[in-house]
């Protein structure tokens, strides 16, 4: 025998907000949200138009000392609705959106991601993706947005004492090359790492064939530097490019002699220096 079972109707009454309750502790708070979110995404790719990928999220705004909480809920409302293309340009427009929708002053998102671009071996030509960590952050701010792009390049560092002092070779390792960059127009995550491959001993690929070694292995031979030659070499590039209002340049070699690693770091404000003292 079936017996009907009676349905529940939902519950249609308000559904109280605490977090919009007021707080009497007098303490507001720098930085509130959601943290390690990953989801998809499609960003700006020179070659091929756009590329997909996963992104991990952090997302903050402020709180103010009279709030007892944010609404977390409407941190993922805001990456669902931009997952479909972002670039510089709409990275700026979802931090004052985030800022606004949560009634916050100040919004703060970081968006890390693997980056790939097809590269061609210098003799042979084959082809071979190379990944890169790629980061956008930015924060908007009393009605102002800075948005940053940040890039962490491999390549390969060969030592120039080594190489003076010794009589059979010299010795060299892997590197990374991290270029962080405020950007006043669009930049390309490409031009940033050609920047960085460009003033690297050598840079690195996916796949080798013999004639393709020999060179790369002469041409770091051919241009031995100190992580202090990495760090100044590519300021310089950027001191020239206009697109860049501020940069953090940074090198670490991962040494094959020592058990350590060499690093060394440049920090510039071109605004700032512009400034009178």
């Amino acid at each position: 025998m079936n017996v009907a079972v009676p349905v529940k109707k939902p519950n249609t009454k308000p559904v109280e907000d605490v977090q919009g309750h007021a707080d009497t502790r007098q303490i507001p708070i720098n930085k509130v949200g959601i943290k390690d979110i990953y989801h998809p995404i499609k960003v700006k790719d020179r070659a091929r138009g756009d590329q997909h990928t996963v992104a991990n999220f952090n997302m903050y705004v402020n709180l103010p000392h009279n709030f007892k909480g944010t609404h977390m809920s409407r941190f993922v409302e805001i990456l669902h609705r931009h997952e479909r293309e972002i670039s510089v340009d709409s990275f700026g427009k979802m931090l004052v959106e985030m800022t606004e929708h949560l009634d916050a002053s100040a919004g703060h998102i970081e968006m890390t991601f693997p980056y790939f671009v097809m590269k061609k071996a210098p003799v042979t030509g084959v082809e071979s993706l190379m990944n890169y960590q790629a980061t956008i952050f930015g924060e908007h701010q009393n009605g102002k947005t800075d948005v940053w792009l940040k890039v962490v390049v491999p390549t390969t560092s060969l030592c120039p004492c080594s190489k003076k002092i010794s009589d059979y070779g010299a010795h060299n390792q892997r590197s990374h090359i991290t270029l962080t960059a405020k950007l006043v127009e669009h930049m390309w995550l490409e031009e940033l790492i050609d920047v960085a491959e460009k003033q690297a001993s050598c840079e690195v690929y996916g796949i080798l064939k013999r004639p393709d070694e020999k060179f790369v292995t002469e041409r770091a031979y051919d241009n031995p530097k100190f992580v202090e030659d990495t760090v100044r070499d590519v300021a310089v590039a950027l001191n020239k490019d206009k697109r860049v209002r501020a940069y953090v340049v940074e090198s670490e070699n991962f040494e094959s002699i020592h058990n350590h690693s060499a690093y060394a770091m440049i920090e510039h404000d071109k605004e700032a220096a512009l400034q009178p003292a």
